[in-house]
């Protein structure tokens, strides 16, 4: 792969900034990043940072050219190329990527497609995708349109969030766990061998904890013990992480800790042994509920979405743990309660955004009665 690795990175919000830092930042990448709403700002102005793992960034451009263009006598006025949709490298656009990372929110049911998005981008048996999503059964559309690609799984615990266009506030430290999606059309060793190589690339910086995890399985359902319960309710609720233990009496069975942070949480363990397998000990209960440092007060991704009138990504964390677990036979009311009221919701911002038009509905199921 040369000296640098060249990296395409499909959504700069909060998680995805931080990772292109940190991968140029460890010296190992050059990495050119897809902006969509805060393209102009960063065009402009570059991101404002504010990061407990690299401290405050101004200007910043995550760029190829980004070493040439650095100014020595003011080391943070970083000049660099930033995209507004992703380069085709068939048609001459950009050289070949060796990494596409995807950090991008995973709403299948809502266009466009993710596999269409970075389509032009991939290198068939060449590009090793990169999915730092959320979720189960995310690889298998990239199964389905790149057969012959590598696809990793990025499981990530920073916390990162866009404050305001191209300013991003990054509060929690980056942890990312990496491993193969397996793909039955790939050797595992070159499966093993990419997911290894990522791990050292995005290391390099000495300001990540990224490790290689071989039990994808379990890392994903894991996270989802903190995605599938506290993204919905928070969301749900408009209370941050804190607030709602703050409001939970330790002794009450109903607080919104007893009533539904535990229950769902328990469900997710109970589906993952059904599906998967996956043994989750009950103590991550616990653990998991006061993971979020109480003085941060944490807002989850879901609930961040909800304010700001964005789309949810409710179908691969709530609805996929949904089918494979009642599937297996688990029982999951609690979940399933929580997946209904994400899709109403979902349903009231597609409205919002034009994609449904409820008075068009109401006369179309009129004319089928």
């Amino acid at each position: 792969m040369g000296d640098k690795a060249r990296v395409l990175l499909v959504g700069s919000g909060g998680i995805g900034t931080i990772t292109a830092l940190n991968l140029e930042r460890g010296g190992l990448a050059s990495v050119t990043a897809v902006l969509r709403s805060n393209y102009n700002v960063v065009k402009e102005q570059g991101f404002t940072i504010d990061s407990c793992d690299h401290g405050s960034v101004q200007g910043w451009r995550p760029s190829e050219s980004k070493l040439e263009n650095l100014s020595m006598t003011n080391p943070v006025d970083e000049r660099g190329q930033v995209l507004a949709k992703v380069p085709d490298v068939s048609a001459g656009d950009a050289q070949r990527f060796d990494f596409i990372v995807c950090t991008t929110k995973n709403i299948p049911d809502v266009p466009p497609a993710l596999t269409e998005v970075i389509k032009p981008a991939v290198t068939p048996g060449h590009s090793v995708i990169v999915l730092v999503q959320n979720g189960l059964n995310i690889e298998q559309a990239i199964f389905e349109a790149f057969p012959t690609n590598i696809c990793l799984s990025g499981v990530s615990l920073m916390g990162a969030d866009e404050l305001s266009l191209g300013h991003i506030l990054e509060n929690d430290h980056d942890r990312l766990f990496i491993g193969p999606f397996r793909n039955r059309n790939i050797e595992a060793t070159k499966e093993k061998a990419a997911a290894e190589e990522f791990v050292r690339i995005y290391s390099a910086s000495g300001k990540a904890d990224c490790s290689y995890q071989s039990d994808v399985l379990f890392v994903r359902w894991r996270k989802l013990m903190y995605n599938a319960v506290w993204n919905p309710i928070c969301a749900l609720t408009g209370m941050d992480t804190s607030r709602l233990r703050l409001a939970s009496g330790v002794d009450d069975p109903a607080s919104p800790i007893n009533l539904l942070v535990k229950p769902a949480m328990n469900e997710i363990r109970s589906a993952a042994l059904a599906a998967a397998n996956v043994q989750l000990p009950e103590s991550l209960v616990d653990s998991t509920i006061e993971c979020d440092p109480l003085e941060i007060f944490c807002a989850p991704s879901m609930f961040q979405d909800m304010r700001k009138k964005r789309f949810i990504e409710y179908e691969n964390i709530l609805g996929e743990a949904l089918r494979e677990g009642e599937k297996a036979g688990a029982n999951m009311p609690t979940i399933k309660s929580l997946y209904g009221l994400c899709k109403a919701v979902q349903w009231r911002t597609m409205e919002h955004h034009g994609l449904v038009n409820a008075d068009a509905v109401l006369k179309a199921r009129i004319a089928e009665q």
